[in-house]
Protein backbone atom coordinates (compact mmCIF):
# COMPACT_ATOMS: atom_id res chain seq x y z
CA UNK A 1 0.00 0.00 0.00
CA UNK A 2 2.71 2.11 0.34
CA UNK A 3 3.42 3.08 -3.42
CA UNK A 4 -0.71 4.19 -3.05
CA UNK A 5 0.00 6.01 0.11
CA UNK A 6 2.74 8.20 -1.62
CA UNK A 7 0.64 8.70 -4.82
CA UNK A 8 -2.30 10.02 -2.59
CA UNK A 9 -0.16 12.52 -0.76
CA UNK A 10 1.47 13.67 -4.50
CA UNK A 11 -2.28 14.59 -5.14
CA UNK A 12 -2.88 16.18 -2.06
CA UNK A 13 -0.09 18.23 -1.74
CA UNK A 14 -0.08 19.49 -5.74
CA UNK A 15 -3.68 20.54 -4.79
CA UNK A 16 -3.03 22.37 -2.15
CA UNK A 17 0.19 24.24 -4.26
CA UNK A 18 -2.41 24.72 -7.26
CA UNK A 19 -4.78 26.53 -4.73
CA UNK A 20 -2.31 28.88 -3.02
CA UNK A 21 -1.09 29.77 -6.48
CA UNK A 22 -4.46 30.47 -8.16
CA UNK A 23 -4.80 33.90 -7.64
CA UNK A 24 -0.85 33.99 -8.29
CA UNK A 25 -0.87 32.66 -12.10
CA UNK A 26 -2.52 34.61 -14.78
CA UNK A 27 -5.73 33.39 -16.18
CA UNK A 28 -4.20 33.66 -19.61
CA UNK A 29 -1.49 32.01 -18.30
CA UNK A 30 -3.36 28.79 -16.44
CA UNK A 31 -5.55 28.66 -19.99
CA UNK A 32 -2.13 27.87 -22.00
CA UNK A 33 -0.91 25.18 -19.21
CA UNK A 34 -4.41 23.67 -18.80
CA UNK A 35 -4.35 23.14 -22.96
CA UNK A 36 -0.41 21.90 -22.69
CA UNK A 37 -2.15 19.15 -19.90
CA UNK A 38 -4.72 18.17 -22.24
CA UNK A 39 -2.46 17.66 -25.31
CA UNK A 40 0.32 15.29 -22.81
CA UNK A 41 -2.77 13.53 -21.84
CA UNK A 42 -3.86 13.18 -25.31
CA UNK A 43 -0.51 11.64 -26.28
CA UNK A 44 -0.19 9.59 -23.62
CA UNK A 45 -3.19 8.20 -24.77
CA UNK A 46 -2.10 7.35 -27.81
CA UNK A 47 0.95 5.79 -27.00
CA UNK A 48 -1.22 3.13 -25.13
CA UNK A 49 -4.09 2.71 -27.33
CA UNK A 50 -1.97 1.55 -30.91
CA UNK A 51 -0.52 -0.95 -29.26
CA UNK A 52 -3.69 -3.10 -29.33
CA UNK A 53 -3.57 -6.25 -31.32
CA UNK A 54 -7.18 -6.90 -31.33
CA UNK A 55 -8.59 -3.85 -33.21
CA UNK A 56 -12.37 -5.65 -33.28
CA UNK A 57 -11.80 -6.16 -29.14
CA UNK A 58 -10.86 -2.91 -28.93
CA UNK A 59 -13.84 -1.07 -30.79
CA UNK A 60 -16.30 -3.65 -28.79
CA UNK A 61 -14.97 -2.97 -25.15
CA UNK A 62 -15.24 0.70 -26.00
CA UNK A 63 -18.66 0.18 -27.57
CA UNK A 64 -20.31 -2.13 -25.09
CA UNK A 65 -18.50 -0.81 -22.05
CA UNK A 66 -19.75 2.66 -23.02
CA UNK A 67 -23.37 1.28 -23.21
CA UNK A 68 -23.19 -0.55 -19.62
CA UNK A 69 -21.63 2.66 -18.40
CA UNK A 70 -24.55 4.94 -19.68
CA UNK A 71 -27.10 2.17 -18.15
CA UNK A 72 -25.75 2.61 -15.23
CA UNK A 73 -25.05 5.66 -15.00
CA UNK A 74 -21.63 5.98 -13.85
CA UNK A 75 -21.23 9.61 -15.18
CA UNK A 76 -24.01 10.61 -13.82
CA UNK A 77 -23.31 8.89 -9.91
CA UNK A 78 -19.78 10.30 -10.32
CA UNK A 79 -21.16 14.23 -11.45
CA UNK A 80 -23.61 13.73 -8.15
CA UNK A 81 -21.12 12.89 -5.66
CA UNK A 82 -18.87 15.83 -6.72
CA UNK A 83 -21.80 18.12 -6.52
CA UNK A 84 -22.68 16.95 -2.93
CA UNK A 85 -19.45 17.84 -2.11
CA UNK A 86 -19.61 20.91 -4.07
CA UNK A 87 -22.84 21.91 -1.85
CA UNK A 88 -21.00 20.81 1.42
CA UNK A 89 -17.85 22.94 0.75
CA UNK A 90 -17.71 24.86 -1.91
CA UNK A 91 -20.43 28.07 -0.94
CA UNK A 92 -21.33 28.46 -4.61
CA UNK A 93 -18.10 27.63 -6.62
CA UNK A 94 -19.43 25.92 -9.43
CA UNK A 95 -15.97 23.91 -10.32
CA UNK A 96 -15.66 21.59 -7.21
CA UNK A 97 -17.51 18.89 -8.98
CA UNK A 98 -15.44 19.36 -12.25
CA UNK A 99 -12.13 19.33 -10.39
CA UNK A 100 -13.16 16.14 -8.60
CA UNK A 101 -14.87 14.08 -11.26
CA UNK A 102 -11.69 15.42 -13.56
CA UNK A 103 -8.74 14.42 -11.70
CA UNK A 104 -10.53 10.87 -10.79
CA UNK A 105 -11.05 10.07 -14.18
CA UNK A 106 -7.23 11.17 -14.58
CA UNK A 107 -5.73 9.97 -11.98
CA UNK A 108 -7.90 6.44 -11.65
CA UNK A 109 -7.78 5.33 -15.30
CA UNK A 110 -4.78 3.62 -17.06
CA UNK A 111 -2.50 0.84 -17.11
CA UNK A 112 -0.24 2.72 -14.89
CA UNK A 113 -2.41 2.31 -11.97
CA UNK A 114 -3.44 -0.95 -12.47
CA UNK A 115 -0.02 -2.30 -13.48
CA UNK A 116 1.51 -0.14 -10.73
CA UNK A 117 -0.62 -1.18 -8.04
CA UNK A 118 -0.10 -5.07 -9.04
CA UNK A 119 3.44 -4.76 -8.78
CA UNK A 120 3.29 -3.11 -5.39
CA UNK A 121 1.38 -5.76 -4.01
CA UNK A 122 2.92 -8.88 -5.74
CA UNK A 123 6.45 -7.97 -5.60
CA UNK A 124 6.60 -4.67 -2.76
CA UNK A 125 7.95 -2.99 -5.87
CA UNK A 126 6.99 0.74 -5.63
CA UNK A 127 8.65 2.52 -8.63
CA UNK A 128 5.79 2.21 -10.74
CA UNK A 129 3.31 4.09 -8.57
CA UNK A 130 6.39 7.00 -7.54
CA UNK A 131 6.54 7.32 -11.16
CA UNK A 132 2.74 8.67 -11.19
CA UNK A 133 2.92 9.89 -7.78
CA UNK A 134 4.74 12.63 -9.70
CA UNK A 135 2.52 12.96 -12.85
CA UNK A 136 -0.50 13.09 -10.70
CA UNK A 137 1.32 15.63 -8.20
CA UNK A 138 2.05 18.17 -11.12
CA UNK A 139 -1.18 17.74 -12.45
CA UNK A 140 -3.37 18.11 -9.85
CA UNK A 141 -1.47 21.12 -8.79
CA UNK A 142 -1.90 22.57 -13.04
CA UNK A 143 -6.13 21.15 -12.30
CA UNK A 144 -5.99 22.68 -9.10
CA UNK A 145 -5.27 26.56 -10.25
CA UNK A 146 -8.09 26.40 -12.14
CA UNK A 147 -10.50 23.74 -10.59
CA UNK A 148 -10.15 24.21 -7.07
CA UNK A 149 -9.44 21.97 -4.26
CA UNK A 150 -12.60 19.34 -5.89
CA UNK A 151 -9.20 17.96 -7.40
CA UNK A 152 -8.20 17.24 -4.02
CA UNK A 153 -11.09 14.73 -3.09
CA UNK A 154 -10.23 12.74 -6.01
CA UNK A 155 -7.28 11.53 -3.36
CA UNK A 156 -9.57 9.42 -1.72
CA UNK A 157 -10.65 7.64 -5.25
CA UNK A 158 -7.26 6.69 -5.91
CA UNK A 159 -6.89 5.24 -2.56
CA UNK A 160 -9.53 3.12 -2.58
CA UNK A 161 -8.99 2.31 -6.04
CA UNK A 162 -5.41 1.36 -6.03
CA UNK A 163 -6.01 -0.17 -2.87
CA UNK A 164 -7.81 -2.43 -3.76
CA UNK A 165 -5.95 -3.48 -6.48
CA UNK A 166 -2.96 -3.72 -4.46
CA UNK A 167 -4.71 -5.71 -1.60
CA UNK A 168 -5.92 -7.82 -4.40
CA UNK A 169 -3.00 -8.45 -6.58
CA UNK A 170 -1.97 -12.01 -5.35
CA UNK A 171 -5.59 -13.17 -6.14
CA UNK A 172 -5.36 -11.14 -9.66
CA UNK A 173 -1.89 -12.21 -10.77
CA UNK A 174 -2.86 -15.84 -12.20
CA UNK A 175 -5.60 -14.59 -14.28
CA UNK A 176 -3.70 -11.09 -16.38
CA UNK A 177 -1.82 -12.66 -19.31
CA UNK A 178 0.16 -10.56 -21.53
CA UNK A 179 -2.76 -10.25 -23.99
CA UNK A 180 -5.01 -8.87 -21.18
CA UNK A 181 -2.79 -6.33 -19.91
CA UNK A 182 -2.08 -5.21 -23.42
CA UNK A 183 -5.77 -5.03 -24.02
CA UNK A 184 -6.18 -3.19 -21.14
CA UNK A 185 -3.72 -0.91 -21.76
CA UNK A 186 -5.42 0.05 -24.94
CA UNK A 187 -8.85 0.11 -23.92
CA UNK A 188 -6.92 2.41 -21.24
CA UNK A 189 -5.66 4.84 -23.22
CA UNK A 190 -8.42 5.39 -25.57
CA UNK A 191 -10.16 6.79 -22.33
CA UNK A 192 -7.38 8.56 -21.70
CA UNK A 193 -7.34 10.49 -25.06
CA UNK A 194 -11.23 11.05 -24.27
CA UNK A 195 -9.90 13.18 -20.98
CA UNK A 196 -7.57 15.17 -23.04
CA UNK A 197 -10.41 16.40 -25.00
CA UNK A 198 -12.83 17.06 -22.71
CA UNK A 199 -9.60 19.07 -21.09
CA UNK A 200 -9.00 20.67 -24.20
CA UNK A 201 -12.46 21.75 -24.63
CA UNK A 202 -12.55 19.97 -28.26
CA UNK A 203 -15.56 18.11 -27.40
CA UNK A 204 -17.77 16.23 -24.29
CA UNK A 205 -16.75 12.58 -24.32
CA UNK A 206 -18.39 10.90 -21.44
CA UNK A 207 -15.63 8.97 -20.22
CA UNK A 208 -16.88 7.98 -16.94
CA UNK A 209 -19.64 6.33 -18.71
CA UNK A 210 -17.13 4.29 -20.70
CA UNK A 211 -15.15 3.10 -17.38
CA UNK A 212 -16.61 -0.67 -17.79
CA UNK A 213 -15.00 -0.64 -21.04
CA UNK A 214 -11.79 -1.91 -18.97
CA UNK A 215 -13.24 -4.87 -17.84
CA UNK A 216 -14.08 -5.97 -21.06
CA UNK A 217 -10.96 -7.64 -22.50
CA UNK A 218 -10.17 -9.29 -19.40
CA UNK A 219 -13.86 -10.88 -18.99
CA UNK A 220 -13.07 -11.99 -23.39
CA UNK A 221 -9.52 -13.79 -23.03
CA UNK A 222 -11.12 -15.27 -19.34
CA UNK A 223 -14.03 -16.60 -21.12
CA UNK A 224 -11.86 -17.32 -24.38
CA UNK A 225 -9.68 -19.51 -22.39
CA UNK A 226 -12.19 -22.01 -21.13
CA UNK A 227 -12.72 -23.35 -24.40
Amino acid sequence: MWGTLVNVGAILVGTTLGCLLKHGIPEKVQKVIMQAIGLSVVVIGIMSAIKTESPLLFIISLALGGAIGKLIGIEDKLEKAGMKIQNRFSKGESTVAKGFVTATLIFCIGAMAVLGSIESGLNKNHELLYIKAMLDGLTSLVLATTLGFGVGFSALAVLIYQGSITLGASFLAPFLTDNIMTELSAVGGALIVGIGINLLNIKKIHVGDMLPAILIPPIYFLIAGLF
